[in-house]
């Protein structure tokens, strides 16, 4: 439902405009400006914060080395807010300044929307008509100095940076192999923190995903979404500079979900986010009772019975289920009865989500999702896709006429924005989901991925790891190839499920390892998943912590981490006035080691009221939650 405030709209007319003549628009708050001119034919545009220089002479363009005019221009003020089905705000507030540019690319008449909202920019084209003689390629300058440090995801690998933008080019500095791709994180040497993205790239039918290149003739940042669909109308990516004191308030930037296209789902009311059990870290592991766990009707009802006492939505079965698969003909494996396992699922309350990729076969997504409807799922882990546009589009729409969540794994397209546009796109691997590859990442990692990767939207990273001594002797047949190689804590893992936004946190461990720590479990029990009322990034430090903090009513949730280990203030000057509240801590120990005793944790409990500020202590590689709620009276 959306609650307009109000809308203000004038309008500037400027037939026959001075090729020379400056236009500009700036920020509600007056700080962020953005200035085009149009020298020489070629349309360039300016980004400034007040006094400072932050983006200078860049070209902006859908048709390169094509000559523009500009023919008439229009600015408007819009402030609404809007609701999401879910996310990390339960209300959003749209307030920008945006000038619509109409431009006459010789002949094929175009319009460009630039939106100033107070943290960041926003920019769109589209055509009605499009001239056989020229080819649309979205295309952007970012003339910023050369020593802005950029960090990059780096697919499964440790996200690299920050490396100075006339050095990108140098296989030194970031590997032959790895190319700088969306979200990219700018150091910017105003001491602004930038990031470099595009949105509701759903909506543009026929663009690529964005790539980032330096121009070596110019050291100059550029990127490109180039087109190939047929037809005349054109709508282009948004593409997006978000600008940011701290880098930290990158992750509850709302502008990319803002210019996303609105929920285009009539019914939302089965799309529920949620936590999930997995099977396919598990399998091997011998509980103390003796019993191995791996693909049978036995191990799946353990994962259910823990699933339905805990209050965990649902049950995501890997790709073992299944063997050979034939159009429209789905083999199942031998090991389990997966319609017993369903029905059980169903008595006991717990949903089933199940994995597909075509390596054993392509079954035909037409018939795939209603097929995975028929069999009472609901969703699908689709794997081995990669960044096919028109296949990822295509599976988000038919997985929503099924009413299945869908959970894109192994490199997807990262569809940012697209949560608003179709909330059943619940979470996507767009990072390195924990021990992948039988790898396992750093506590730097985890914090890289956190401030960069999460940029484009909700992860599927598989943390909650508690048995972590067992992971480290190669006790799971999923486990890393090298021992000993997960450096975390029993308390880091659980603040890590808080951190990484999604709508389905997937915790990948034995229901026995959970109940073994069923009181530090309490805080990834009791977390309400993509039901936030509110976000707050407390602090962040690239390679060095990150302090998040998400609230549901009046009640807070806290996790932190810490990458070589210290003490941050956490201030609660955002709890109500004249309440008292029951504060929960689950917290390492001074005998806490993530190499050598990662799994000693203490809980404690007291009282706080607002104002209060509590000194958090972590080892090296640890972590630190908090539980807060009104005290009852």
């Amino acid at each position: 439902m959306k609650k307009i405030l109000f809308s203000l709209m004038f309008v500037i007319a400027l037939v026959s405009c001075k090729q020379s003549e400056l236009l500009e628009i700036t920020a509600p708050n007056g700080e962020l400006k953005v200035v085009f001119n149009n020298e020489n034919n070629q349309l360039k545009y300016n980004l400034f914060e007040g006094s400072k220089n932050i983006i200078l002479n860049s070209e902006i363009s859908l048709f390169q080395n094509v000559n523009v005019e500009v023919t008439n221009v229009t600015i408007k003020e819009v402030n609404n807010t809007w609701n999401p089905v879910w996310g990390q705000f339960s209300e959003i507030q749209n307030h920008y300044n945006e000038l619509e540019v109409s431009l006459n690319y010789q002949g094929t008449p175009a319009t460009l929307f630039a939106r100033v909202y107070n943290k960041g920019i926003a920019f769109r084209f589209k055509t009605a008509n499009n001239s056989t003689a020229n080819n649309p390629v979205l295309f952007m300058e970012y003339n910023m100095p050369e020593t802005s440090g950029v960090y990059s995801p780096a697919g499964e690998g440790q996200p690299y940076g920050p490396i100075a933008i006339s050095k990108l080019g140098d296989p030194k500095e970031n590997g032959k192999k790895n190319k700088i791709k969306m979200p990219l994180v700018i150091e910017h040497p105003t001491h602004k923190y930038l990031s470099l993205l595009e949105s509701d790239l759903i909506s543009a039918p026929g663009f690529d995903v964005i790539k980032f290149n330096l121009d070596k003739q110019t050291n100059t940042l550029v990127s490109k979404n180039n087109f190939n669909a047929d037809g005349s109308q054109i709508t282009t990516p948004w593409r997006i500079i978000l600008v940011e004191d701290k880098v930290g308030d990158l992750l509850t930037n709302t502008i990319p979900l803002n210019v996303a296209e609105p929920n285009k789902l009539d019914d939302t009311s089965w799309i529920k986010p949620g936590k999930t059990l997995w099977d396919w870290r598990v399998h091997g592991f011998t509980a103390k009772d003796g019993f191995t766990y791996g693909i049978d009707n036995e191990s799946y009802f353990r994962f259910i019975d823990f699933a339905a006492k805990n209050g965990i939505e649902y049950f995501l079965i890997d790709d073992a289920w299944y063997t050979k698969v034939e159009p429209g003909k789905m083999n199942m494996s031998n090991k389990l009865d997966l319609e017993k396992v369903a029905n059980y699922a169903q008595e006991k309350g717990v949903e089933l989500i199940l994995y597909y990729d075509r390596r054993q076969g392509n079954y035909g997504d037409e018939a795939l999702f209603p097929y995975y409807q028929s069999l009472g799922m609901k969703g699908i882990k689709y794997g081995f896709m990669g960044t096919d546009v028109p296949f990822t589009k295509n599976a988000i729409e038919m997985s929503a006429k099924s009413n299945l969540l869908i959970d894109f794994h192994d490199g997807p397209v990262p569809f940012t924005g697209v949560t608003r546009t179709y909330p059943n796109a619940i979470t996507r691997e767009f990072c390195h989901a924990q021990q992948d590859s039988r790898r396992a990442f750093t506590p730097k990692t985890f914090i890289r991925m956190a401030l960069i990767n999460a940029l484009q939207g909700p992860l599927d990273m598989n943390n909650g790891i508690f048995d972590i001594s067992s992971v480290n002797a190669g006790e799971r047949e999923k486990g890393p190839k090298k021992l000993n190689s997960l450096q975390t804590t029993a308390v880091a893992e659980a603040a890590r499920t808080l951190i990484i936004f999604s709508g389905l946190v997937c915790i990948p461990d034995a229901p026995e390892a959970y109940t073994e720590k069923q009181d530090l479990f309490e805080f990834i029990k009791e977390m309400p998943v993509g039901k936030w009322d509110e976000t707050k990034i407390l602090h962040a430090k690239m390679d060095g912590y990150i302090s998040t903090a998400r609230r549901q009513g009046d009640a807070w949730f806290i996790g932190t981490v810490h990458n070589n280990g210290g003490t941050l203030d956490i201030d609660f000057d955002f709890l109500d006035e004249n309440k008292n509240y029951k504060i929960t801590y689950y917290e390492d120990t001074k005998e806490t080691n993530s190499k050598t005793n990662p799994e000693a944790y203490q809980i404690r409990t007291e009282t706080i009221k607002k104002g209060d500020t509590i000194k958090v202590t972590m080892v090296a590689g640890g972590g630190h939650c908090m539980w807060i709620r009104p005290e009852l009276n």
